[in-house]
């Protein structure tokens, strides 16, 4: 396997959303694994985004409530 190309976090940053998604090729990927591993900031913010995803990934799945819906509904009959 050949080493890992280094980068900086403006290079790592720009990838990040790509990186969460698994939607970066196999040599870019490990290039920002590589430096989120070595780099407390940009695991840090590694972390956020990844949680942040999740929560708004499980927010879709919450129902609103029936009550709520009932008031989109009318606001919607108004319009």
């Amino acid at each position: 396997m050949k080493p890992v190309k280094t980068i900086g976090c403006d290079e790592a940053l720009k990838h990040l959303l790509e990186y969460l998604d698994q939607e970066l090729g196999a040599a870019k990927h490990r290039e920002v694994e590589h430096h989120i591993e070595v780099c407390r900031s940009c695991f840090s913010r590694t972390e956020f985004e990844q949680r942040l995803k999740n929560r708004l990934r499980d927010a879709g799945r919450e129902s609103s409530g029936e009550s709520f819906e009932e008031r989109i509904k009318t606001l919607l009959r108004r319009f």
